[in-house]
């Protein structure tokens, strides 16, 4: 069932293909056909590009160029450019375009430079005039009125009529597009995907997804470019090469056979004639004329000379060069006029005294361009070689013919390279990145409630990750199914430990209630202390997450730890002795000496129950708060005279919550404190006893605060 909707989601995205290159090609025609200085062939390119995305969009401006070049031969070149537009435009996939003015001209602007722009360069390049007889008039009106120079002029006129074409093309693609039904452009714009159907709003998330570094994505992107363009460079070096050493043969080969045939039109007995009389000499005017047509129907031949060659120097009998191949001589030499032989023939003079074929040679002169010079003997009726018929090849002629036709192939390939870049970027979407992606989506989601213990959820991240139902066929599936059948078993082993841990709690709960018992069950003095400060120890820590200070620390099991240990914060007083503990006055200071013990016993204790029962973690902050709670930030408390966030953090709220109820509850030795004169006491402690922080969030609770001192009814005082 599944594969049928994919079959049903590719027919419909290969039939938005067809009908948009049906449509280019049509009204492409039509603008042929009556000479219409439009295209209008990027109407399909654009609404399918709105539909299902760059590929499909690229797909059809490369089909459009390829069958357009059946009555229009330049619109090949033309397939980067509408490549360039499709793919603009694929980033506006889902977007109501009538609803949005700036998105039609950010399209419309960029299609027209690209077009109008690229476009005439393309023109110019190709042609060397505009593509359109009527463009081309009015062109050269505006430049004789303007004074601009033609490119100019042409380049700016090509870019305004190509406003008005990608401006109607935009408005009418952007129509039809919205026109078709939402599911009919969903289902384009994801077929062939191989995991559950991305909408709009999971398409736009995945596009707008960040992380540190560079994205999967954006390495396979970069590869294939990377991959594409040495191919290119490769495959241009190579054929360059191939075909500049191909065309040089045959254009040596064509000059010998010019040579020849110029040779077959030399009069040798009239030779001296020519010398003497120059142009007045009979027959040499009709000589020189054919000698300029066989010039002229050579295609590589730049030159074509007549000479005899004397010592060491040449003497000119006829001078003619091909004006359609050549235009740089700067001098033609006149009929007897002797010129020294170039240096590149030195090496040869033997060979042209002795007569002989001598060439290719390669030459620079300061007066006319490189050339690839023959020397071809003309002969009398004895076989004396009487003087040479010499035919030229002008090497940057040659060059440049060879860089154009380098160009025209990389033009005609730079659209099939950009559809081949897109399929291949694609498909790694289709089959790595966007399930991947999904999947670390999900899993991380999984990871972070896993890490905060938020099991009631983890059921659903479950769920969600088994509908992404990746469907590769390859080791990205494999994947996933083990990460399906991980999480699951993570997700049920949680619920068995959370069950164990709840059993544990309550095991370590009644443990810490009967120790807590057990002192306050020996002070006569305390009353509901241990419960009281439990109560503003939640208050407190409740306080400083919401604040978010000290966030690091405060995970939500720390925080379980401290709130239930904080009962044990006097577990030493055990040690204490009976007299001192419940002595109904002052203590001396020996007694407080020994009474102030009730911390670092408190702690040997906690220690030695950490080292022999499970439960570690809330054990280690049950002995922070027995050992230090009664620290001072600014360092003057004990034992061991700690300060500011050296003292551990839950040591830090014990002694607010501790000397709170020392203050509002009644002593054998003392009233309980009005409660205003109690929180300006602790108030008055921000910063010199008590963690500011600790402070801050406490005075922020007075409600709570309230609400314990009426629920253990201790409190005398006005509330």
């Amino acid at each position: 069932m599944k594969n049928l909707m994919i079959n049903k989601n590719t027919f419909k995205s290969a039939a938005c293909v067809a009908c948009g290159v049906a449509v280019n090609v049509l009204l492409a025609f039509l603008m042929d056909v009556f000479k219409i200085p439009l295209y209008l062939d990027t109407i399909g390119t654009i609404g399918v590009s709105l539909i299902g995305g760059a590929l499909p969009g690229i797909f059809t401006a490369v089909a459009t160029n390829m069958l357009c070049s059946f009555f229009n031969g330049t619109a090949v070149y033309y397939s980067l450019l509408n490549v360039a537009i499709a793919i603009l435009v694929s980033r506006y996939i889902g977007k109501n375009l009538f609803r949005s003015i700036k998105t039609i001209i950010v399209i419309v602007t960029f299609s027209a430079l690209v077009s109008g722009g690229a476009g005439a360069v393309v023109q110019w390049l190709l042609l060397g005039e505009p593509q359109f007889p009527a463009i081309a008039d009015v062109v050269e009106s505006i430049t004789a009125g303007s004074g601009m120079s033609y490119f100019s002029t042409f380049i700016v006129f090509n870019i305004l009529l190509n406003f008005v074409d990608k401006g109607i093309s935009v408005l009418v693609a952007a129509f039809i597009v919205n026109m078709l039904p939402k599911d009919f452009k969903l289902s384009v714009l994801n077929s062939g995907l191989r995991q559950a159907v991305l909408s709009d709003e999971e398409r736009m998330a995945f596009r707008r997804h960040k992380r540190g570094g560079r994205s999967l994505q954006t390495r396979v992107f970069i590869i294939l470019i990377i991959m594409s363009v040495a191919i290119v460079l490769i495959m241009a070096y190579i054929c360059l090469n191939l075909y500049a050493s191909e065309y040089e043969k045959r254009s040596v080969e064509n000059a010998w056979g010019t040579a020849y045939v110029a040779a077959e039109f030399i009069d040798v007995d009239k030779i001296d004639s020519y010398v003497n009389e120059g142009r007045d000499a009979e027959g040499y005017i009709e000589t020189e004329r054919i000698l300029q047509k066989v010039s002229f129907n050579s295609e590589s031949v730049s030159y074509l000379y007549v000479v005899r060659i004397l010592h060491d120097r040449v003497q000119f009998i006829f001078d003619v060069f091909n004006p359609s191949s050549a235009d740089m001589k700067t001098h033609t030499f006149m009929p007897g006029e002797t010129s020294e032989l170039e240096e590149a023939f030195l090496p040869y003079i033997d060979d042209l005294h002795a007569g002989l074929r001598v060439g290719p040679i390669t030459s620079d002169t300061e007066d006319w361009d490189d050339v690839i010079s023959v020397y071809y003997p003309v002969r009398n009726a004895s076989g004396k070689t009487m003087c040479y018929v010499c035919a030229d090849v002008s090497v940057p002629f040659m060059t440049s013919y060879i860089i154009a036709f380098v160009l025209r192939v990389i033009m005609v390939m730079s659209g099939f390279i950009a559809l081949i870049i897109a399929y291949g970027f694609s498909k790694s979407n289709v089959f790595i990145t966007y399930p991947i992606t999904t999947i670390t989506s999900v899993t991380n989601r999984f990871v972070r409630d896993v890490a905060d213990e938020d099991i009631s959820v983890l059921n659903d991240d479950v769920r969600q990750l088994r509908k992404v139902n990746v469907r590769t066929g390859d080791e990205v599936q494999d994947l996933y199914n083990s990460l399906v059948s991980l999480t699951g078993n993570v997700t049920d082993q949680l619920w068995e430990i959370r069950h164990y841990a709840e059993a544990v709690e309550k095991m370590q709960n009644g443990l810490i209630i009967t120790m807590a018992d057990m002192v306050e069950n020996r002070d006569s003095d305390t009353g509901a202390h241990i419960q009281k400060t439990a109560e503003y120890v939640r208050i407190i820590v409740n306080g400083l997450k919401r604040k978010g200070y000290y966030a690091e620390k405060l995970t939500s099991k720390y925080m379980s730890d401290v709130v239930m240990s904080a009962p044990l914060h006097d577990v030493g007083k055990i040690n204490i002795s009976d007299a001192i503990l419940n002595k109904p006055g002052k203590l001396s200071d020996e007694e407080y000496e020994i009474m102030k013990t009730h911390t670092t016993l408190g702690r040997n204790l906690l220690e030695k129950a950490i080292s022999t029962i499970s439960g570690e973690n809330y054990l280690k902050e049950a002995r922070n708060m027995a050992a230090y709670h009664h620290e001072k930030w600014d360092g003057s408390g004990y034992p061991e005279g700690l300060h500011g966030e050296v003292i551990p953090l839950s040591a830090r709220i014990m002694a607010v919550a501790d000397v709170f109820d020392a203050l509002s509850s009644k002593r054998v030795y003392k009233p309980a404190f009005p409660l205003n004169q109690a929180l300006e006491i602790i108030s008055n402690g921000a910063g010199t006893e008590f963690d500011p922080k600790c402070v801050e969030v406490f005075m922020d609770s007075l409600d709570e605060v309230k609400r314990v001192l009426r629920k253990y009814k201790e409190y005398e005082g006005e509330l």
